[in-house]
């Protein structure tokens, strides 16, 4: 028992509860510093004192992105929502119904354009609340969809990267995306087109394996975890202990995999530029 359970009258109690709901302060899985919710809003989800990223929702992502927040977001197809007609503990399409309920999106992927300091661009958001980021058809048709919209509409391609793998309750389908979106990328080189990929906390599986590592720039975020098989189990199977931060943004930068770690509070900045620069375009005056 504490002070504030032993002397804090209960009508007290609840008048606090009331004006303080649960979530209004989140603490930093770093440093274990607890900050008002609302400070980390302002700050894109970014701790102020650790500097830890926190993952940010879809739209918060976009409207950062986007010239004054404004931006579309494009109709992705429609696929079969249980292929495989899956079930474990529960029905598979009951788990999707789910998800849709609790992000409101339809799946993993959402597709957005407009503009970026005046430049069209054409931008993918994956999102890990979505079941894990996992890639399955509907993530994969969404993909394709949106790197078909830039090859039309003559944009750049940003994807911002978060996902655990392929999508285990679609089998085959699910894997079959990793060489479909690899061939829609080979669409946008052949187009000349740029395409940037923005690798989130946590890029794992299938994705890495895939239109994760195909960009012609590969930007990370300050400590997030990039890679195929998990580090416990490459650690399992060769039998040695990995180095301090594998698999860390850093450490991939530090060796050839990333081209940049970029804050999440210069990421729009630093895109502004990259796609002025690969299309030759001039950026509007700040």
């Amino acid at each position: 028992m504490n002070w504030y359970s032993n002397v804090v009258p209960p009508k007290i109690k609840a008048l606090i509860k009331r004006e303080a709901p649960e979530n209004a302060w989140v603490k930093c899985p770093e440093s274990g510093q607890l900050v008002f919710h609302k400070d980390i809003e302002d700050n894109l989800y970014v701790v102020p004192g650790s500097g830890y990223h926190m993952r940010i929702p879809v739209e918060a992502r976009l409207a950062s992105l986007f010239d004054n927040g404004e931006h579309e977001v494009a109709p992705t197809p429609d696929v079969p929502s249980d292929p495989l007609k899956f079930r474990d503990i529960k029905r598979y399409v009951d788990k999707i119904k789910e998800y849709r309920l609790k992000t409101g999106h339809q799946d993993a992927v959402t597709i957005a354009y407009g503009k970026l300091e005046g430049a069209a661009v054409t931008v993918a958001v994956q999102d890990f609340e979505f079941m894990g980021g996992s890639l399955g058809m509907a993530a994969g048709e969404a993909i394709i969809a949106g790197m078909t919209h830039a090859i039309e509409k003559r944009t750049p391609f940003i994807i911002f990267t978060a996902s655990g793998g392929a999508r285990m309750q679609e089998g085959m389908f699910s894997l079959m995306q990793m060489p479909r979106t690899t061939i829609a990328v080979r669409r946008l080189r052949e187009a000349r087109l740029p395409y940037i990929v923005v690798l989130t906390n946590p890029t794992t599986g299938g994705v890495t394996a895939s239109y994760a590592m195909l960009g012609d720039i590969h930007i990370a975020e300050p400590g997030a975890i990039i890679g195929f098989a998990g580090a416990r189990v490459i650690e399992q199977t060769i039998r040695e202990k990995l180095p301090e931060g594998f698999q860390r943004a850093e450490y991939l930068r530090d060796h050839g995999m990333v081209d940049m770690v970029v804050p999440r509070t210069e990421m729009r900045e630093t895109l502004a530029r990259l796609c002025a620069l690969l299309t030759k375009a001039p950026r509007r005056a700040a």
